[in-house]
């Protein structure tokens, strides 16, 4: 009995189980080296661990095989209560058996403890069978993956994998235990990575709220290791579902994209409204007005232009995850292409008739009065650039005025010549002026006509006499 407990331990068997395979292995091993002939039975004692003996026999009327019946008559002798259909046991006592025997129930023992095993493995995963399970990555086949779960091996097929993934043998992960099914060494199990229900089972497992029932998920939309849309809602007033998912900083949505390898997830806001959940299922990107036609189960999506690849996604992703999310064929178009599917803009009010001006003479100046405030704006427009026609006369005379001053009297700089330090000049030499060299380059003679003003410039505390040109016309200047 001690013997049989530490097996049952180790085969995480129940005791019970353990000895009816001890039962059936000493009935083969008695028939195998005894000559007990018809229905053998072995019974064990569950508390003394002594094993007794018996012949099984049926009540019948009438007899036909006297190794496996007894007639009621005779059966009646023995026990007066039997009735027809029952069974008469019969103790007996074998020899010992001898080492076939003990090598046949050792076989059967073996091979009733693995049924077990197989059995109870199979029972509890199949009711787990959608459920998330842990396992660790055994061994790469070129089909398929080994996964230890513990208490038995399961399949990873190719197509469950994801293909941004990179498995190595002793990564532990979540999968989703998608089938369950018995085969020919027991019980076969699959696994996925790529289903959509894995991110529903993480989900449950990092949000208490959906565990509770407090927020549901309504949809799932999975490009498995790319990118996933989740819908979900409340059922309790007061409470952001958007908010319970993701979590405080994004903790919680955080952990689930680390166990996803950085698939990221979007969580958005389910609501009955088919407009407002198209809407919904297209963000980040901005939606201007959406349009729901029930006939062919479409809706039609205006966008701003600058949102249009933002909607539409890398390569389509976006709108075709808010298209399974949502169950609607999406139609994004932007804004500039909206023709009439959206109202006419409001025509512009015509231009107001600019009032006259009154004109008026102050301080010998010639000023004009706005009949409008928006009217002085334009008058001061027009003087400004009246003001900026006029400067190049100006500049003229103002250097006309300087020509006849003495090198002694007054300086005169030029703007030019302000922003840049002053350059040492030769004694003697002088500069050539910007027309001339113009007129060289060009092989052109200077204009007639044109004057020469003296300018004197400071160069290192001397005065250097230098020519300037300039001409009597606007482009001279």
């Amino acid at each position: 009995m001690i013997a049989i407990t530490q097996l049952a331990a180790e085969k995480n068997l129940p005791k019970e189980v353990v000895l009816e395979a001890m039962e059936a292995a000493l009935v083969s091993a008695y028939k195998k080296d005894t000559e007990l002939n018809g229905n053998v039975a072995v019974l064990i004692d569950r508390e003394t661990g002594e094993h007794h003996v018996y012949l099984e026999y049926t009540v019948v009327q009438e007899v036909t095989d006297p190794l496996t019946e007894v007639g009621l008559i005779e059966a009646r002798k023995r026990k007066p209560d039997v009735m027809p259909g029952e069974a008469l046991r019969n103790e007996v006592h074998p020899g010992h058996g001898g080492r076939i025997a003990a090598q046949t129930a050792k076989q059967v023992v073996l091979q009733r403890l693995r049924e077990a095993e197989r059995e109870m493995v199979f029972e509890e995963f199949s009711n787990r069978e959608g459920d998330i399970v842990s396992g660790v990555i055994q061994r790469l086949e070129p089909k398929h993956a080994v996964v230890d779960l513990g208490k038995t091996e399961a399949i990873l097929p190719g197509a469950e994998q994801v293909r941004a993934e990179h498995l190595r043998g002793g990564q532990r992960m979540k999968f989703y235990l998608l089938e369950v099914h018995r085969g020919i060494r027991g019980p076969q199990l699959i696994l996925s990575r790529t289903h959509k229900n894995l991110l529903k089972r993480l989900f449950e497992l990092e949000v208490p709220e959906i565990h509770r029932g407090i927020v549901e998920i309504k949809s799932i939309a999975r490009e498995a290791g790319h990118r996933s849309k989740v819908a979900v809602t409340t059922k309790q007033e007061g409470v952001d579902p958007v908010g319970s998912c993701v979590g405080l900083r994004g903790i919680r949505i955080q952990n689930i994209v680390n166990e996803l390898n950085g698939e990221r997830i979007d969580v958005i806001q389910w609501d009955p409204e088919a407009s407002k959940f198209v809407a919904n299922a297209l963000s980040p990107a901005q939606v201007l007005t959406v349009r729901v036609s029930e006939e062919d189960n479409t809706a039609s999506v205006i966008v701003p232009d600058r949102q249009l690849s933002l909607a539409i996604g890398k390569e389509g992703q976006n709108a075709r995850l808010a298209a399974k999310l949502t169950g609607w064929r999406i139609d994004i178009k932007p804004e500039s292409a909206m023709g009439e599917s959206l109202a006419e803009a409001p025509t512009a009010p015509a231009t107001p008739a600019r009032p006259q001006a009154k004109a008026r003479v102050e301080d010998g100046v010639k000023r004009t009065e706005a009949a409008e405030p928006w009217m002085e704006v334009v008058e001061t427009a027009e003087a400004t650039t009246e003001a900026a026609e006029a400067a190049p006369v100006a500049v003229e005379a103002a250097v006309a005025a300087a020509a006849p001053v003495a090198a002694g009297g007054p300086r005169i700089r030029f703007a030019e010549d302000l922003g840049r330090a002053p350059q040492p000049v030769e004694a003697g030499k002088k500069k050539k002026s910007k027309k001339d060299d113009r007129s060289e380059g060009e092989g052109k003679p200077a204009k007639k006509g044109s004057k020469k003003a003296r300018v004197v410039e400071d160069a290192d505390d001397a005065d250097v006499p230098l020519d300037f040109e300039y001409g009597k016309d606007e482009e001279d200047v």
